[in-house]
């Protein structure tokens, strides 16, 4: 059987008694069959570092290669591939082809992923490796004008899912209020490519918009964006759980006084009123003071937990603010080509082609700066067969 270059990790050790012990990618050869009569052999052109493979790294909250039931995986599941060959049923797939993938592996029965490829779906593949054998449903071909640079639509997974998470969180804000609105609502994010992506669309449906970034690199981008950039150092101990936790006698004093420059600087920006929509893939000790800045009638959404997944409300309070908490993954399947068009038609991409790409052999570097978040944008790249 053929083989192919790959970065792997293999499974953590059994006793997590004393917490995770973090993996590393090991360069391997690893087996490839040949595809089958619905499936498609693709090679890997430039991906997008993601969050679910900094978890599988860290191994938390799970090591998903021993959920797996394997003794190693490949991740990866963002980024352009291309065509190499086709199944003999295949049709509309074609060598040469460059396609983005679909990193899909259980779907349900309203087309929403249940598992993702290359994080905890079973046996499925990952676009750390060079080459990869691929159901041909699972592709969704890139406009052949050649407008945007494969670079641009490597990031797409954070589109696809801003995208349908946008969806979801307008159509709850707007259920509870009038079209026609007396001042411009604010719409407050922090996280990461989502949420940056997330706020254009807010913007073209007439919202003021809002981005938190405790580095320069990232507050200029997202100034350049359109959105107002809000500077996370103005508040550096607001975090709830670390203020409880730490034992530290002026602590919680230190978190009250950060909490109170926050709300302050939302009041400032909403008139007074608070977020109209909260954008939040952080959680952790952050959600307390989320919470407390949404407006009456608000909406706090997220895709993620990047600092945190268990989150503690007052449910009263949130029931008479009639706050409403939106929670949504990845985004619905048979909507892929018309996010794809909806980005084609009106230029809704990262601008990021001439930014770094990393190659294949340095991707170990990129996933430790990811770790430390020594990175200075959104959209960090990484390349298996040349950049494009």
């Amino acid at each position: 059987m053929e083989t192919v270059k790959a970065w792997v990790l293999a499974a953590g050790p059994e006793d997590r008694s004393n917490g995770p012990t973090r993996g590393e990618l090991a360069l391997a050869r690893i087996p490839i069959a040949s595809p089958g009569e619905h499936e498609v052999l693709v090679e890997s052109r430039v991906g997008c570092w993601e969050a679910n493979m900094e978890h599988a790294l860290a191994r938390s909250p799970v090591d998903i290669v021993r959920q797996r039931g394997e003794e190693q995986i490949t991740v990866g599941t963002c980024g352009v591939v291309r065509v190499l060959s086709v199944g003999s049923a295949v049709r509309g797939l074609r060598e040469g082809q460059d396609c983005l993938w679909i990193p899909f592996g259980g779907i349900d029965r309203h087309g929403y992923a249940e598992t993702i490829c290359a994080y905890d779906a079973p046996g499925s593949p990952g676009l750390l490796a060079e080459r990869m054998v691929v159901p041909a449903d699972r592709l969704v071909p890139l406009p052949e004008d050649g407008r945007y640079p494969v670079e641009r639509w490597a990031p797409f997974a954070r589109y696809f899912t801003a995208w349908d998470n946008w969806r979801v969180t307008s159509r709850c804000w707007r259920s509870q209020v009038d079209d026609a609105w007396d001042e411009q609502p604010l719409v407050l994010g922090w996280g990461g490519g989502v949420v940056y992506a997330e706020l254009e669309l807010a913007r073209r449906e007439g919202f003021r918009t809002a981005m938190v970034s405790g580095r320069d690199s990232r507050l200029k981008d997202i100034a350049a964006s359109g959105a107002i950039p809000v500077d996370r150092r103005e508040f550096p101990d607001l975090d709830y759980t670390w203020a409880k936790e730490s034992g530290e006698p002026d602590a919680m004093d230190r978190y009250r006084a950060s909490e109170a420059r926050f709300l302050e600087i939302v009041g400032e920006l909403s008139g007074g009123l608070g977020v109209s929509v909260f954008l939040d893939n952080l959680g952790g000790g952050l959600h307390r003071a989320t919470l407390k800045s949404l407006a009456r009638e608000g909406v706090v959404s997220t895709v993620g937990w990047k600092t945190g997944m268990r989150l503690w409300n007052l449910r009263a309070t949130e029931c008479i603010t009639r706050h409403i908490h939106v929670h949504t993954h990845a985004w619905r399947f048979q909507d892929g080509p018309r996010i794809r068009d909806v980005m084609q038609e009106t230029g809704w991409l990262p601008d990021i082609a001439d930014g770094p790409v990393t190659p294949f052999d340095r991707i170990p570097e990129l996933a430790e700066a990811y770790s430390r978040d020594d990175l200075d944008g959104y959209f960090p790249l990484f390349s298996v067969a040349g950049r494009a």
